[in-house]
Protein backbone atom coordinates (compact mmCIF):
# COMPACT_ATOMS: atom_id res chain seq x y z
CA UNK A 1 0.00 0.00 0.00
CA UNK A 2 1.21 3.45 -0.89
CA UNK A 3 1.66 5.70 2.17
CA UNK A 4 0.91 9.20 2.43
CA UNK A 5 4.01 10.41 2.43
CA UNK A 6 4.78 8.99 -0.58
CA UNK A 7 1.73 10.13 -2.29
CA UNK A 8 2.42 13.58 -0.58
CA UNK A 9 6.09 13.27 -2.32
CA UNK A 10 5.48 12.89 -5.75
CA UNK A 11 3.14 15.52 -6.76
CA UNK A 12 4.94 18.54 -8.41
CA UNK A 13 3.88 22.09 -8.87
CA UNK A 14 1.79 22.64 -5.91
CA UNK A 15 0.75 26.04 -4.65
CA UNK A 16 -1.94 27.47 -1.99
CA UNK A 17 -0.95 31.24 -2.10
CA UNK A 18 -0.31 33.55 -4.57
CA UNK A 19 0.65 31.57 -7.91
CA UNK A 20 2.53 34.35 -9.18
CA UNK A 21 5.33 34.04 -6.59
CA UNK A 22 7.99 32.25 -7.02
CA UNK A 23 9.47 30.29 -4.04
CA UNK A 24 12.38 31.68 -4.69
CA UNK A 25 11.11 35.11 -3.29
CA UNK A 26 10.02 33.09 0.06
CA UNK A 27 11.95 33.62 3.20
CA UNK A 28 12.05 31.01 6.01
CA UNK A 29 10.26 32.47 9.46
CA UNK A 30 11.49 30.93 13.01
CA UNK A 31 8.53 32.00 15.35
CA UNK A 32 9.70 29.49 17.94
CA UNK A 33 9.77 30.39 22.00
CA UNK A 34 13.05 31.12 22.19
CA UNK A 35 13.10 33.33 18.87
CA UNK A 36 10.28 35.19 20.06
CA UNK A 37 10.96 35.77 23.46
CA UNK A 38 14.53 36.86 22.85
CA UNK A 39 13.37 39.63 20.09
CA UNK A 40 10.53 40.43 22.62
CA UNK A 41 7.82 40.28 19.94
CA UNK A 42 4.32 41.69 20.64
CA UNK A 43 2.78 38.51 20.15
CA UNK A 44 -0.33 40.31 21.87
CA UNK A 45 -0.41 43.17 19.35
CA UNK A 46 -2.04 41.70 16.29
CA UNK A 47 -1.28 45.41 14.37
CA UNK A 48 2.20 45.58 15.74
CA UNK A 49 2.68 41.97 15.24
CA UNK A 50 1.65 42.41 11.39
CA UNK A 51 4.38 45.42 10.79
CA UNK A 52 7.14 43.05 12.05
CA UNK A 53 6.18 40.38 10.23
CA UNK A 54 5.96 42.43 6.83
CA UNK A 55 9.11 44.18 7.73
CA UNK A 56 10.69 40.91 8.05
CA UNK A 57 10.35 39.91 4.66
CA UNK A 58 10.64 42.75 3.13
CA UNK A 59 13.64 44.16 4.69
CA UNK A 60 14.69 40.53 3.04
CA UNK A 61 13.25 41.46 -0.49
CA UNK A 62 11.23 38.63 -0.15
CA UNK A 63 7.34 38.40 -0.38
CA UNK A 64 6.40 35.57 1.70
CA UNK A 65 7.47 34.43 4.94
CA UNK A 66 7.26 30.24 6.02
CA UNK A 67 7.51 27.66 8.51
CA UNK A 68 6.70 26.61 11.90
CA UNK A 69 6.01 22.76 11.36
CA UNK A 70 6.68 21.12 14.88
CA UNK A 71 8.11 24.99 16.43
CA UNK A 72 7.39 25.36 19.83
CA UNK A 73 5.53 28.25 19.94
CA UNK A 74 4.60 30.82 23.24
CA UNK A 75 2.06 32.59 20.21
CA UNK A 76 -0.74 30.94 22.10
CA UNK A 77 -0.36 31.64 26.02
CA UNK A 78 -2.67 34.29 25.28
CA UNK A 79 -5.70 32.34 24.13
CA UNK A 80 -7.69 29.26 26.12
CA UNK A 81 -8.16 27.51 23.17
CA UNK A 82 -4.77 26.08 24.12
CA UNK A 83 -4.64 26.11 27.58
CA UNK A 84 -7.09 26.35 30.48
CA UNK A 85 -7.33 24.95 33.92
CA UNK A 86 -9.19 21.29 32.26
CA UNK A 87 -6.58 20.34 29.45
CA UNK A 88 -2.96 20.06 28.71
CA UNK A 89 -1.20 23.06 27.03
CA UNK A 90 -0.83 22.77 23.39
CA UNK A 91 2.04 24.96 21.66
CA UNK A 92 4.27 22.73 19.28
CA UNK A 93 2.66 23.86 15.75
CA UNK A 94 1.77 21.30 13.58
CA UNK A 95 0.73 23.15 10.22
CA UNK A 96 2.93 25.04 8.00
CA UNK A 97 2.45 29.06 7.89
CA UNK A 98 2.42 31.37 5.14
CA UNK A 99 2.73 34.71 6.01
CA UNK A 100 1.85 37.41 3.21
CA UNK A 101 -0.94 40.15 3.41
CA UNK A 102 -4.46 40.13 3.65
CA UNK A 103 -6.68 39.79 0.76
CA UNK A 104 -3.84 37.39 -0.72
CA UNK A 105 -5.72 34.50 -2.91
CA UNK A 106 -5.69 30.70 -1.74
CA UNK A 107 -5.68 28.04 -3.71
CA UNK A 108 -6.23 24.29 -3.79
CA UNK A 109 -3.26 22.47 -3.08
CA UNK A 110 -4.90 19.37 -5.24
CA UNK A 111 -8.06 18.05 -6.52
CA UNK A 112 -11.13 17.00 -4.32
CA UNK A 113 -14.07 18.02 -2.65
CA UNK A 114 -14.61 20.47 -0.01
CA UNK A 115 -15.09 18.29 2.88
CA UNK A 116 -16.23 21.14 5.52
CA UNK A 117 -15.98 24.55 6.68
CA UNK A 118 -16.64 26.79 9.72
CA UNK A 119 -16.09 29.96 10.83
CA UNK A 120 -14.22 29.45 14.85
CA UNK A 121 -14.50 32.06 15.99
CA UNK A 122 -12.72 31.90 19.72
CA UNK A 123 -9.39 34.36 20.19
CA UNK A 124 -6.42 32.70 18.61
CA UNK A 125 -8.62 29.81 16.71
CA UNK A 126 -8.65 29.83 13.14
CA UNK A 127 -11.44 32.10 12.19
CA UNK A 128 -12.45 31.02 8.96
CA UNK A 129 -11.34 27.29 7.87
CA UNK A 130 -11.47 25.29 4.80
CA UNK A 131 -10.96 21.31 4.34
CA UNK A 132 -10.45 19.61 1.50
CA UNK A 133 -11.05 15.92 0.74
CA UNK A 134 -7.95 14.48 -1.07
CA UNK A 135 -8.79 10.61 -2.59
CA UNK A 136 -5.35 9.62 -4.87
CA UNK A 137 -4.14 6.40 -5.29
CA UNK A 138 -5.97 4.14 -2.53
CA UNK A 139 -5.31 6.72 0.40
CA UNK A 140 -8.00 9.56 1.28
CA UNK A 141 -6.53 12.79 3.34
CA UNK A 142 -7.14 16.08 3.55
CA UNK A 143 -5.87 19.57 3.38
CA UNK A 144 -7.09 22.31 6.02
CA UNK A 145 -7.04 25.94 5.03
CA UNK A 146 -7.22 28.42 8.09
CA UNK A 147 -7.26 31.75 8.87
CA UNK A 148 -9.63 33.01 5.92
CA UNK A 149 -11.73 35.67 5.31
CA UNK A 150 -15.48 35.92 5.63
CA UNK A 151 -15.90 35.79 2.39
CA UNK A 152 -14.15 32.32 1.52
CA UNK A 153 -16.75 30.62 3.31
CA UNK A 154 -19.93 32.37 0.97
CA UNK A 155 -21.17 29.97 -1.48
CA UNK A 156 -19.07 26.51 -0.19
CA UNK A 157 -21.12 23.29 0.14
CA UNK A 158 -19.61 20.36 1.42
CA UNK A 159 -19.03 17.66 -1.39
CA UNK A 160 -18.58 20.63 -3.83
CA UNK A 161 -15.48 19.69 -6.27
CA UNK A 162 -12.48 22.00 -6.51
CA UNK A 163 -9.27 21.32 -8.91
CA UNK A 164 -5.84 21.88 -8.06
CA UNK A 165 -4.97 25.46 -8.27
CA UNK A 166 -8.47 26.68 -8.14
CA UNK A 167 -8.67 29.87 -6.11
CA UNK A 168 -11.26 28.93 -3.15
CA UNK A 169 -10.55 32.10 -0.56
CA UNK A 170 -8.76 34.41 0.52
CA UNK A 171 -6.21 35.56 3.58
CA UNK A 172 -8.09 37.16 6.57
CA UNK A 173 -7.36 40.26 8.31
CA UNK A 174 -7.18 40.61 12.00
CA UNK A 175 -9.91 40.00 14.34
CA UNK A 176 -11.73 37.62 11.73
CA UNK A 177 -8.87 35.48 11.51
CA UNK A 178 -8.50 34.70 15.07
CA UNK A 179 -6.84 37.94 15.77
CA UNK A 180 -3.28 37.40 14.29
CA UNK A 181 -1.38 39.16 11.47
CA UNK A 182 -2.52 37.36 8.49
CA UNK A 183 -1.32 34.34 7.04
CA UNK A 184 -1.81 30.75 6.07
CA UNK A 185 -2.03 27.89 8.17
CA UNK A 186 -1.90 24.86 5.90
CA UNK A 187 -2.07 21.57 7.43
CA UNK A 188 -2.30 17.76 6.20
CA UNK A 189 -4.23 15.57 7.92
CA UNK A 190 -4.59 11.55 7.59
CA UNK A 191 -7.63 11.21 9.58
CA UNK A 192 -10.06 13.66 10.65
CA UNK A 193 -11.14 11.48 13.56
CA UNK A 194 -14.78 12.89 12.74
CA UNK A 195 -14.31 16.45 12.93
CA UNK A 196 -15.72 18.67 10.64
CA UNK A 197 -14.63 22.58 9.95
CA UNK A 198 -12.02 22.47 12.44
CA UNK A 199 -8.89 20.12 13.99
CA UNK A 200 -5.76 20.66 15.95
CA UNK A 201 -3.39 23.26 14.76
CA UNK A 202 -1.48 22.92 17.87
CA UNK A 203 -0.57 19.96 19.94
CA UNK A 204 0.43 19.16 23.37
CA UNK A 205 3.96 17.39 24.12
CA UNK A 206 2.38 14.36 24.95
CA UNK A 207 0.08 13.68 21.90
CA UNK A 208 2.58 15.06 19.71
CA UNK A 209 3.58 11.65 18.35
CA UNK A 210 -0.02 10.84 17.51
CA UNK A 211 0.08 14.05 15.93
CA UNK A 212 2.74 13.80 13.93
CA UNK A 213 2.18 10.46 12.52
CA UNK A 214 -1.46 11.64 11.62
CA UNK A 215 -0.73 15.17 10.42
CA UNK A 216 2.67 14.90 8.38
CA UNK A 217 5.00 18.01 7.26
CA UNK A 218 3.26 20.13 5.01
CA UNK A 219 6.80 20.73 2.56
CA UNK A 220 6.57 17.38 1.60
CA UNK A 221 3.76 18.63 -0.58
CA UNK A 222 4.72 22.17 -1.19
CA UNK A 223 8.37 21.44 -1.69
CA UNK A 224 9.70 25.13 -0.72
CA UNK A 225 13.35 25.58 -0.85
Amino acid sequence: MTTLQEILQKQTNVKVIAPEIDYADYIAFDLSATTTDLLDLPLTDSKAFEEFVENYFSTSQAKVAYGGYLEHRNLYKRSTVFKDIDIEERNIHIGLDLWIKAGTPVLAALDGTIHSFQNNMALGDYGPALILEHHIDDCTFYTLYGHLSLESLQGKAEGQKVAKGEMIGTLGAPPVNGDYAPHLHFQIINDMQGKKGDYPGVSSKKELEFYKENCPDPNLLLKIK
